[in-house]
């Protein structure tokens, strides 16, 4: 249910303003060579960028990471500092470490809430929920995490291309957390809680409408209701399925329901 093919390219669009300033050091260094020693002793913020920057470059966004850390602990009044902080959080993204990204990221929000960069913060911190999206069958804490910081990108930023991002990935969260509802609903119908299970479906339905959810939610409220004795509303939720979606399956399984246990109402 990840879309980490999709959610990582878009990561480096950003990252190349950063990574840029980083040529002007290049000069400064006086032509050396990065050291291949990570050791963290004592360097100078030209050689110590540059050497975490290749090792991202290299593919080691770990290493990399705590390179970056480094440049802030060693130089905390460089101007590098606050530039690495922000590509410590990415770096720590690329290493799947999303714990230390959101901490990183939402400390240099909370020190440079207003720097040019915030936007990409706030969306990196939303991919970092976004990519630990787990299973239905699971917690939805991170899902639930991933649709408040997505929000919040969209509702800070909406005209940016990160609100463009957000707002397409926030279908497959809301898709994720209504399979979730669904989960439960089904659990309780089998369990014979029809009430509880009606609940669950009436939440897909109010709240998650526009998810690929919807038409099972109200066949499963065709069926609760009947099963609580209420046909009316059963023929109701019908009658709704067969406006929108006349030739789903789901709409044809209530058809046959209504018709089966309520003969004397109409499924449409």
């Amino acid at each position: 249910m990840i879309l980490t093919n999709t959610a990582r390219p878009s990561l480096r669009l950003p990252i190349v303003a950063l990574t840029a300033l980083s040529i002007g050091l290049a000069g400064c260094g006086g032509g050396n060579k990065p050291n291949k020693d990570v050791a963290y002793v004592a360097r100078d913020v030209d050689t110590l960028y540059l050497t975490a920057k290749q090792r991202l470059d290299d593919g080691d966004a770990k290493q990399a990471a705590a390179l970056f850390d480094e440049v802030e602990r060693q130089h905390p009044y460089s101007p590098w500092a606050r530039r690495a902080e922000l590509m410590g959080a990415f770096s720590y993204y690329m290493a799947r470490d999303y714990a230390k990204s959101v901490q990183t990221a939402q400390r240099f929000l909370s020190v440079h809430p207003g720097n040019k960069d915030a936007p990409y913060a706030y969306y990196l911190v939303a991919l970092c929920y976004y990519e630990q999206i787990s299973d239905v069958r699971r917690d939805q804490k991170d899902t639930k995490q991933a649709l408040d910081a997505l929000n919040e990108v969209i509702r800070r930023y909406p005209g940016t291309q990160y609100a463009t991002d957000a707002r397409l990935k926030l279908d497959l969260v809301n898709d994720h957390l209504a399979g979730k509802e669904m989960e439960v609903g089904r659990f309780y119908e089998r369990s014979g809680k029809w009430l509880a299970g009606t609940i669950r479906f009436r939440t897909v339905i109010d709240k998650y409408q526009a998810t690929s959810h919807t038409p099972e939610a109200l066949y499963r409220l065709v069926e609760t209701y009947l099963a609580l004795g209420i046909p009316a509303e059963a023929q109701k939720s019908a009658a709704v399925l067969g406006a929108n979606y006349p030739g789903s399956e789901w709409y044809e399984r209530a058809y046959k329901l209504m018709n089966k246990r309520a003969p004397n109402t109409h499924a449409s």
